[in-house]
Formats: C-alpha cells, sequence, structure tokens
C-alpha cells in the first residue's frame, strides 16, 4: 500500500480507503455484517488506515460497526464522517439558508451522537454532507467548528461537496477554514480537474475522491437486464434507459483495457490516483475478495500520459442523481 498526505493536516492516509455507506444496509440492500468485518479486517492487514463513514448510512449503523471494528485493532487508523443536513435534502438546492440545513446546535450534536456511535474521543475528520458557497462567511457553523476543535472532539474539517458540483466549493476553500473536500471522481466525471483540483493544489487542500466505479458503472457489472433488490437506491439511479446507456460507454471503454490496467475497476481506480491532488480514494467494498483486488490497485505504478489521454474522451456529462 502506498501512502499519499491528506493536504495541510499532515496525515498520511493509504491510496485506497474504505467508503461505508454500502455496508450500512438502509438504501444499499445485501450487506452481511460478518462478511463486511472480514473485509475491513482484511482492508487493514494489507495496509489500508483511511475509513470514511457518515452519520446518516444506516442512521448510525454504520458507525456503530465501524467502532467495534476499531475496538478490535491496535492500529492507527484516520477515521472521517460526516454531520447530515437537518433538512435531510441531497443535494442543497440553490437559496437554502444555512440555519436550516447545519444550525449550530445540530452541528454540535451531530458531532456528539457520531463520537458515541464510534466509541472514539476524537473524530479525525468531521466534514459537511452538503455544500453550498453562500454559507462559507456565516459565524455560526464557523464557530461550532471552532468549538469542537477546541475541544478535542474534532482535528479537522471538510466539506463532501453536493453531487457533481466540484466548483460548489470555490468560496470555501479560498476561505481557510477546510482542509478538505470529498468528491465524485471517476473515468466518466472529470469535472473536478477543471478548477477545484488546482485550487487545492494550490492552496494544498487534501481530496477524497468517491464514487470511483460510478456507483458500480464503472465494474461492467451493469447490463440492461441487472435488477437490483426491491428497496435498493441504485433501482432509482438507474432507472429508465440508463443501464442500456451505461453497457454503451463501458463497451466503448472496454477498448482501451490492456497492458495498463486489465479489469475495469482496475481501470477506474489508477484513473483517480494518477491524479496527485487525490489523496485517497474510497471504494465501497463489502467482500474480502474485491478489498484483495482493490488494494493491490496501490502499488505505486502510474498510467501513461498517452494512456490517459485516451480515457480523456470517455468524459461523460451527465448527472443520474436529479
Amino acid at each position: 500500500m502506498q501512502y499519499r498526505t491528506l493536504g495541510r493536516t499532515g496525515i498520511k492516509v493509504s491510496e485506497i480507503g474504505y467508503g461505508c455507506w454500502v455496508i450500512a444496509g438502509g438504501l444499499w440492500k445485501g450487506a452481511v455484517e460478518t462478511e463486511s468485518l472480514r473485509a475491513l479486517h482484511k482492508a487493514v492487514d494489507l495496509g489500508l488506515n483511511f475509513i470514511d463513514t457518515a452519520l446518516v448510512y444506516g442512521d448510525g449503523k454504520s458507525e456503530e460497526l465501524i467502532g467495534r471494528f476499531v475496538r478490535q485493532r491496535k492500529d492507527r487508523l484516520t477515521i472521517a464522517t460526516k454531520i447530515p443536513p437537518k433538512n435531510r435534502r441531497w443535494p442543497t438546492p440553490p437559496g437554502t439558508g444555512l440555519e436550516e440545513v447545519f444550525p449550530y446546535k445540530h452541528i454540535i450534536k451531530c458531532t456528539e451522537r457520531s463520537l458515541k456511535n464510534l466509541g472514539i474521543e476524537t473524530i479525525d475528520l468531521q466534514q459537511f454532507h452538503v455544500w453550498l458557497d453562500d454559507w462559507t462567511c456565516a459565524q455560526s457553523w464557523i464557530d461550532a467548528i471552532g468549538r469542537l476543535k477546541k475541544q478535542g472532539k474534532i482535528r479537522f474539517a471538510g466539506i463532501s461537496t453536493n453531487d457533481h458540483q466540484p466548483e460548489g466549493v470555490l468560496m470555501a476553500a479560498r476561505s481557510g477554514l477546510i482542509d478538505s473536500f470529498q468528491v465524485i471522481y471517476n473515468i466518466f466525471d472529470q469535472r473536478p480537474e477543471d478548477l477545484l483540483f488546482p485550487l487545492c493544489a494550490e492552496l494544498n487542500i487534501g481530496v477524497i475522491a468517491r464514487v470511483p466505479f460510478d456507483e458500480g458503472a464503472l465494474t461492467g457489472a451493469i447490463t440492461p437486464s441487472t435488477t437490483f433488490p426491491d428497496g435498493d437506491w441504485r433501482n432509482w439511479y438507474f432507472r429508465g434507459d440508463r443501464k442500456a446507456e451505461v453497457q454503451e460507454h463501458v463497451d466503448s471503454l472496454k477498448a482501451v483495457l490492456g497492458g495498463e490496467a486489465n479489469t475495469l475497476p482496475e481501470l477506474a481506480l489508477r484513473f483517480c490516483l494518477h491524479s496527485p491532488e487525490v489523496s485517497t480514494v474510497i471504494p465501497g467494498m463489502r467482500s474480502v475478495t474485491h478489498v484483495a483486488a482493490n488494494c493491490a490497485v496501490s502499488d505505486g505504478r502510474q498510467l501513461s500520459e498517452a494512456f490517459l489521454a485516451a480515457l480523456r474522451c470517455h468524459r461523460w456529462s451527465k448527472n443520474y442523481y436529479r
């Protein structure tokens, strides 16, 4: 496993981190707790040291599972979680006031609940689970984060950007108050490279790349005949003719597989890791097999410029969250 620095925090994080939405149950169906725990142990055994969760994942179940796991390990792990919007709207519509989403008391209350769920004294990285740049200068969230840091309840503050809106945090980046951004970044959605990544490089802000497989599309497993369990949110994400669209784009992408990547998941992760601005990539993983394959990608090998140029042609302007 290779490691990178999470921006100005100075924390060394594994290139492959652990995205914990998929192990929480709830909107992701099919997780088995015992297998999830085996996968987590395997990941840390392979050198993974960054775990990303959120209070809303399974209504705290993901944090509770991570808490039990952490107590079984002696390893020094970096734990990141997120404060859900009080109005429970993802993403936050433009014009929404901060007090409707992140009032002072809500920030404090959610952080304290996460600490209890995780069974730890300090959260390494506490993140806002949505964001509007209009809020950047609002004193209430600044005061809440300052209080939590002074009390030793969090070390650093970050933002999980609104889906497919990497340009929506540029004011926050320039404020000097945010230590990291978690952003959708993959072969299809390369937009963070346009404005956000250069600014993060300039200001030494960490980047956490989420959704590297585009919710499964970039694994090659989604076809027009693919079905999901009742209640699984992917029934909505891949609704209508979207599975056919995915297959068309993925079939085109398969043509570039070869000497620099043998599988689509490997290709997807290597693409994310080619950007020096990316501190860690957080695929969702629920099996030991997936953990082993994903962690193996962090081997120090970079994609060639010629190969990356071919991948640039697969940028796809779509937003399945709408």
